[in-house]
């Protein structure tokens, strides 16, 4: 193979938050890769800096046409240009959106069980999360639509945070889903801010609808953020992108990311985000053959070894959600004897609220090897926990 999905750098020593633990540790939780950056990425990071001279800098007109031109390619959607704006990442933007659009009191929905850091954005600003819990048939999460239209329907819901795909049970929502959600939220003036970080990362089938390709006057209430951050594994590049197709609400937007000052691009910012993105395509399509091995490997393994546990994951990210509700319905306490007991390190599915304490968030954005000793060590501990 032309890239390499089986040699992990060591990280131990470079400031790597994922890294950052004991000796004999293996973290498989904080979603980032242990693979390589696209080595067309890293080349183009090397000749930036080889210029030694670093002021301040702003997106051209070839950044945002990496962008669109990326989305038209991989997923059969083109924004326009004038409908971007350039922010340091899928969070701060976030933040700074709910500061702009809504107001102190207001209710944000979200779709528990969901992406802890919602939470963060949502609770610090003084905002209230309401959620419309996914329902749970024992097999996949589906949306209880009367359930949202009512939590839309309320007079202090001002703003719908969309995890597109879902992190984190890897959920792709259907084209009718979407539109039918951002129809909703216009219906009610809320509006639609889609996280589609994980865009890039459906693995298998349909693809995913970015929030800006709805139909129709829905379009004026939708937000996409988008971001090269998952997919090539640069989250320390802080490069991210708004899209937003109305005028008046894109003009909101770039003010408070002004304002919030999470607008501003750093060195490798824009380099890197066009290398991925025009040059990327080649290493994306390796990426997603590698996690699908790997996906494939571990729901075999699970199904062999410990079939007390459900694999729930749907066909998006490389997360996988596991449903532990035979062996503990307290998944924090189930990860922290499993630390405890293994080294191994997975996040407990309550920190993403909803039905969350029965279910253990695993990565498998690694070499095989990996996959293999996080799955051994999880057989492990769960005999030691019976």
């Amino acid at each position: 193979m032309k890239y390499d999905f089986v040699n992990a750098p060591d990280r131990k020593q470079v400031d790597s938050v994922k890294w950052d633990v004991n000796p004999g540790e293996l973290p498989m939780s904080i979603a980032d890769m242990d693979f390589k950056t696209a080595p067309e990425i890293v080349t183009a990071m090397k000749e930036k800096i080889s210029l030694g001279c670093f002021g301040y800098e702003w997106p051209r007109n070839d950044y945002f046409k990496a962008v669109a031109d990326w989305y038209e390619k991989e997923h059969n959607q083109r924004p326009r240009t004038e409908w971007m704006i350039f922010t340091t990442g899928v969070v701060p933007a976030i933040s700074s959106i709910v500061r702009r659009v809504s107001h102190v009191g207001d209710n944000v929905v979200v779709q528990e069980p969901v992406y802890n850091i919602f939470y963060n954005s949502i609770e610090n600003n003084g905002r209230h999360v309401l959620s419309n819990d996914l329902k749970f048939d024992g097999a996949e999460y589906t949306i209880d639509w009367q359930d949202l239209e009512e939590k839309l329907a309320q007079p202090l819901t001002t703003l719908m945070i969309f995890c597109n795909p879902h992190n984190p049970t890897g959920k792709v929502w259907s084209r009718a889903e979407v539109q039918r959600i951002a129809e909703l939220c216009q219906q009610y003036h809320v509006i639609l801010l889609s996280d589609e970080i994980h865009g890039d990362l459906v693995r298998q089938g349909q693809d995913y609808t970015p929030a800006f390709a709805v139909k129709g006057t829905a379009q004026a209430s939708v937000i996409s953020l988008v971001s090269p951050s998952k997919t090539f594994n640069v989250a320390a590049l802080h490069a991210a992108t708004a899209i937003i197709p109305d005028a008046n609400l894109h003009a909101q937007v770039s003010r408070g990311i002004n304002s919030d000052e999470v607008g501003e691009p750093n060195l490798l910012a824009i380099p890197g985000t066009i290398a991925a993105y025009e040059k990327g395509h080649e290493w994306r399509q390796a990426l997603l053959q590698q996690l699908n091995k790997n996906f494939a490997y571990a729901q075999d393994y699970l199904a062999h070894e410990l079939p007390q546990i459900k694999v729930v994951s749907g066909r998006a990210t490389y997360l996988m959600w596991l449903d532990t509700s035979k062996i503990s319905s307290d998944s924090h306490k189930l990860a922290d004897s499993l630390r405890q007991k293994t080294g191994l390190i997975v996040s407990p599915g309550s920190i993403y609220r909803g039905n969350g304490q029965n279910f253990l968030r695993m990565n498998f954005a690694c070499p095989l090897t990996m996959v293999q000793d996080g799955l051994t060590r999880l057989k492990v501990g769960f005999k030691n926990n019976n």
